[in-house]
């Protein structure tokens, strides 16, 4: 007698959410395929649009987290769930997490600025942080860069979006500020002319701008020159380095005496 009364209340469980359950498994088989395909529809309107990589991943990956969530509360509402009372629960337990991780959510909104005002993008040289990297990825709630060490470094959108940002790919030229001195006894006119045909004879240095040759400052022991060459962004640390080493060569087969120790150093843009 039992065992014929839990088999009838079996069934009737069957009849009465078998239905619902079947529905909301072929919902989400079916919302999924669906989001699949919106997702892949946002693509080829982007690719069409010619939209920034970054954007791109950004609002993909946004867009597919909230029909998700749209999709589970269809699920759940769909099994008998009353979404009205899911949706309170959804609001008091979001209202508590972002709370707690109110960080989070300011790197969220970091994020959002990010993708607004786009002050980089994927491929950029920027300096932010203290750090110095090529930008590799713009994620909802950090941003990674690559160093010229090769080393990944994550920045949290929220203190990027907050602080100093130094962008040296935007304009795709870049001044290397060097410094060199020479002894006092040296001619003005012909170091000059020596430490200019460095410049010009590097074909990694470019002739728009023009590079300049100045003299910067009557030290106690040299007079020191201003040595400004334009490079790509790419060929920065090359130009850097090969000035250099192509000055004290030029400068040594042109007899003009570099005093000891000589005043080389570097002078960040102003």
């Amino acid at each position: 007698m039992d065992t014929q009364k839990w088999i009838d209340k079996g069934f009737d469980f069957i009849v009465e959410f078998g239905p619902k359950v079947i529905g909301a498994i072929l919902i989400w088989i079916i919302g999924n395929w669906v989001i699949k395909l919106l997702l892949k529809g946002i693509k080829k309107v982007m690719n069409k649009g010619d939209y920034d990589e970054s954007l791109k991943k950004f609002l993909i990956n946004l867009v597919n987290w909230i029909l998700k969530i749209v999709l589970i509360i269809v699920v759940l509402g769909t099994v008998g769930v009353e979404t009205t009372s899911f949706a309170a629960i959804i609001a008091a337990a979001g209202l508590a997490i972002g709370l707690a991780l109110q960080g989070s959510l300011g790197n969220f909104a970091g994020g959002v600025l990010i993708m607004i005002f786009k002050p980089f993008k994927i491929g950029d040289l920027i300096e932010a942080q203290g750090e110095l990297g090529v930008v590799k990825e713009i994620e909802i709630f950090t941003t990674k860069l690559n160093t010229p060490t090769n080393k990944e470094v994550i920045i949290p959108n929220g203190a990027l979006s907050n602080g100093n940002i130094v962008n040296y790919s935007t304009e795709g030229k870049l001044r290397v500020d060097l410094t060199f001195g020479v002894s006092y006894d040296a001619d003005i006119k012909q170091t000059k002319d020596v430490l200019m045909k460095v410049l010009t004879s590097n074909p990694k240095v470019l002739q728009d701008p023009a590079p300049s040759v100045n003299v910067s400052e009557l030290a106690d022991s040299s007079v020191n020159f201003a040595v400004r060459p334009w490079c790509t962004v790419a060929n920065y640390w090359d130009v850097y380095f090969e000035t250099h080493e192509n000055v004290k060569i030029a400068l040594d087969a042109a007899g003009i005496e570099i005093p000891y120790p000589h005043a080389v150093e570097i002078q960040k843009e102003g």
